[in-house]
């Protein structure tokens, strides 16, 4: 997996450094900085279980879709998912799963379980993916 430089994520701007260029230490400080924020796990978390679309995002983990659309922004940026679209749909991937191995690693870490930690998300949805006909703003 592949993570791009965030330019100002990471170092202060500079005309003088070059911000593509990052160590190994700052690549993986810069996975954690992408991630390290609740809703952004959670998004992951819902990616993890497969594909999906704001609005399903929206409707599964009851944010707003702005707020998800800046997180996802900023995710996919920092090459932590990917994206398709399917007509007038917008699809997000975890660019690759083994980013889930981390999340549950720091979940272990931190004393909470597996299913603390992917509890939550059982809202129902009526998004294409979901529901074929249903609809999405």
């Amino acid at each position: 997996m592949t993570f791009r430089s965030l330019p100002g994520d990471i170092l202060n701007y500079n005309i003088f450094v070059n911000t593509n260029i990052l160590t190994s230490e700052e690549r993986v400080t810069q996975i954690f900085r992408l991630v390290g924020q609740p809703n952004r796990v959670r998004i992951l978390l819902e990616l993890g279980r497969g594909e999906a679309c704001v609005c399903h995002l929206e409707a599964k983990l009851g944010l707003r879709q702005a707020a998800i659309s800046q997180h996802l922004m900023a995710l996919r940026d920092g090459g932590i998912i990917t994206a398709r679209r399917d007509g007038r749909f917008m699809f997000y991937q975890l660019a690759d799963p083994a980013l889930l191995d981390l999340i549950r690693l720091a979940a272990r870490a931190a004393g909470v379980t597996v299913q603390e930690l992917e509890a939550g998300a059982e809202n129902e949805c009526n998004c294409p993916m979901c529901a074929p006909g249903g609809s999405c703003s």
